[in-house]
């Protein structure tokens, strides 16, 4: 637990209202002591650190041929039964949306203290939340962002709970997402070799997306903090949309099998997809969530939307899937109890998959 001190500078800077973003207005020339992360979570992996690796690259624009389905079904399952990440080209998901939306979140938190400061809450019951690491309370060390959240599922907020600079395109691009989520999601099955539609039935993982619209600002000393700890997500899928400032890194295996952390560059117009926990439980490990992190960077702002296909708060039941023959690899669980296991824990560095182990 956070020694007293630690505790009373975390409540001052949560009090504040005003985030990372509020520090760095003020014109802080060193990052306070509360973002310090310890030097072996900076650099857990060490090999060619951020070493050039290319994240493949799933078309999606033949879907509507057997042959270009065909394709990126084969597409889908090289990446994640290898490295968990992909990023998806010709989506449908206008360019406009995705740079209006990065837009509105700029101007939003570009705004002032008192404008933001309504937003701002660690109620996790309002579908609308803005603060500064979820689990700012229980990590060892917090991270160099500030977070908007909106919940689309069970039904979206209403248009007023919305800030005003990202009324207009929030559910528009929620919307959006939403059709490409599902698009993703009916392959998946195919690339489990299992038929059409078999996760929605099981799961609800189509309802609305959970939107974390992540804002990193320029770090003075970037070298002593994380913009995000390395984690895997919850829910099944993940759809980024990030800008081109660049930070994310993915943990992959080099050529000598090492843990080595790569960069997941920006493409033009491509949005990043990466398997969730649950997809993971549910393929009994044929796909993998794979372990991601930002670093704080001397340039910035860095601004993402990440989009969780989680059914967060579901009953419904987790299962892995085994082949014949095979062994489960996790017991049965629920999205609602691996939800509220991953808040409890915040991002400590460790699978939300190991409480379910077998």
């Amino acid at each position: 637990m956070a020694s007293d001190h630690r505790l009373g500078a975390l409540k001052a800077f949560d009090d504040t209202k005003a985030g990372v973003k509020g520090l760095v207005d003020a014109g802080v020339t060193a990052v306070p002591a509360i973002f310090h992360h310890a030097p072996e979570s900076l650099d857990d992996a060490p090999h060619h650190h951020g070493h050039q690796f290319a994240i493949p690259v799933v078309d999606l624009a033949g879907l509507a041929t057997p042959f270009g389905r065909a394709s990126a079904v084969g597409a889908v399952k090289a990446a994640a039964e290898t490295v968990g990440f992909f990023q998806a080209v010709n989506h449908g998901v206008p360019e406009a949306a995705l740079s209006a939306m990065l837009a509105a979140l700029r101007g939003f938190n570009e705004e002032t203290a008192d404008a933001k400061a309504p937003y701002h809450t660690r109620d996790d019951s309002r579908r609308v939340r803005y603060h500064s690491n979820f689990d700012l309370y229980q990590s060892p060390a917090a991270n160099w962002r500030d977070t908007l959240y909106m919940e689309m599922a069970p039904e979206p907020p209403a248009p007023e709970e919305i800030p005003p600079a990202c009324r207009a395109i929030a559910l528009e691009f929620a919307g959006l997402v939403q059709g490409l989520g599902s698009t993703l999601l009916g392959l998946v099955p195919e690339a489990l070799g299992l038929r059409q539609g078999h996760l929605e039935e099981h799961t609800q993982c189509l309802e609305g997306p959970s939107l974390a619209c992540h804002y990193y600002p320029a770090c003075p000393e970037p070298h002593l903090t994380l913009g995000t700890t390395k984690h895997s997500d919850p829910g099944f899928l993940t759809v980024l949309l990030q800008d081109a400032v660049g930070g994310l890194q993915v943990l992959v295996e080099d050529d000598k099998q090492q843990p080595a952390w790569a960069d997941v560059s920006a493409v033009a117009g491509a949005l990043v997809v990466n398997v969730g926990d649950y997809l993971q439980l549910m393929s009994n490990d044929r796909f993998k969530s794979v372990e991601h992190r930002v670093v704080a960077k001397s340039a910035g702002p860095r601004v993402s939307v990440a989009c969780f296909f989680g059914a967060e708060g579901s009953t419904r039941v987790l299962a892995p899937i085994v082949a014949d023959g095979g062994n489960a690899r996790y017991r049965n669980t629920t999205v609602d109890e691996m939800a509220r296991h991953y808040r409890a824990k915040g991002l400590d560095g460790v699978s939300s998959l190991q409480h379910v182990r077998i």
